[in-house]
């Protein structure tokens, strides 16, 4: 494990870029920030909220979901969340070079976005998003799942509802869309038949019509998630913290453990897709694992 950055505010949604460098956020900061290795960190851009996911656009934008705002306390050096500001979520979009922000979609149909978390591009051009809900220590709103155009021209749900949804990512073929649930670390998935369209289950008891992956016999939470060139599904893992892959057909689970309680994502760089950029967001870092084969590569890439 080689760390590339240190002293970071609770990071998420890593980006391997083509140059080398790693963006990612920066939750209890509100910022998307860039980090070139050997100690160098630059600010792309304040944004204010808790940004929790980032993807690389058609435009060559960074597409971010801010979660409108988390609470954090300290102990022993270390952050952890406790508990969701009011405040609603949105999709905003910046560029890499000027810092400037576009705040692209705040609502869908009339209903505001509650806690926007993670967000994967399709070949297509658009791009699917999960919406964990608000969640206080009394209430546990549902989430969705939504899909939505870059030009910020439109938004619709494609399924609800999921109990806090984060991770989300597609198949090697873009025919299977991914998404883990945190509290109940369980992962889901649907077959896409088209550009923001799913085919739904009919059953009775699982309304938001997925197909059941795998659940986790441990205790651990599931957070956001990457895929691998095979295929496999790689969740991150809070508590018992360290990185889950998961085989698509669920038929398997292994979990590497790693020395945070708080492993949030990971994403694929270097030439040939093998390094895997891990945030461990409790400690406030960003490391390089060398993984055993080589990550997808995404849609878009900076």
């Amino acid at each position: 494990m080689r760390i590339v950055a240190e002293g970071l505010r609770f990071p998420e949604g890593p980006v391997a870029m083509e140059d080398g460098s790693v963006i990612f956020v920066e939750l209890a900061r509100g910022t998307l920030s860039r980090a070139w290795g050997e100690g160098k960190i630059e600010v792309i851009a304040d944004l204010g909220g808790s940004p929790n996911g980032a993807a690389i656009g058609p435009d060559g934008r960074c597409y971010v979901a801010n979660n409108g705002g988390v609470k954090f306390v300290e102990a022993g050096g270390k952050l952890r969340p406790a508990g969701n500001l009011p405040d609603p979520a949105w999709i905003e979009a910046v560029d890499l070079v000027t810092g400037a922000v576009e705040r692209l979609y705040d609502a869908c149909d009339g209903r505001p976005l509650r806690h926007a978390n993670d967000l994967v591009f399709d070949e297509h051009g658009g791009f699917y998003f999960t919406d964990s809900g608000k969640t206080t220590s009394a209430i546990n709103e549902r989430g969705a799942i939504y899909y939505a155009l870059p030009d910020g021209s439109a938004i619709r749900r494609v399924a609800f509802p999921l109990t806090s949804p984060n991770g989300i990512g597609l198949s090697p073929d873009g025919g299977t869309l991914y998404v883990s649930e945190t509290p109940t670390a369980r992962l889901w998935a649907w077959e896409v038949t088209g550009p923001g369209q799913v085919r739904k289950l009919k059953q009775n008891d699982i309304p938001h019509g997925g197909r059941f992956v795998i659940g986790s016999a441990n205790f651990q939470r599931f957070d956001s998630l990457a895929v691998s060139a095979s295929g496999k599904v790689l969740v991150g893992t809070l508590t018992n913290g360290g990185i889950s892959e998961i085989w698509p057909d669920g038929s398997a689970m292994r979990h590497h453990p790693l020395p945070d309680g708080h492993v949030t994502n990971l994403a694929f760089g270097g030439e040939d897709l093998r390094t895997a950029y891990v945030t461990l967001a409790g400690s406030g870092k960003l490391v390089a694992l060398d993984w055993h084969e080589p990550g997808l590569r995404l849609a878009y890439n900076g």
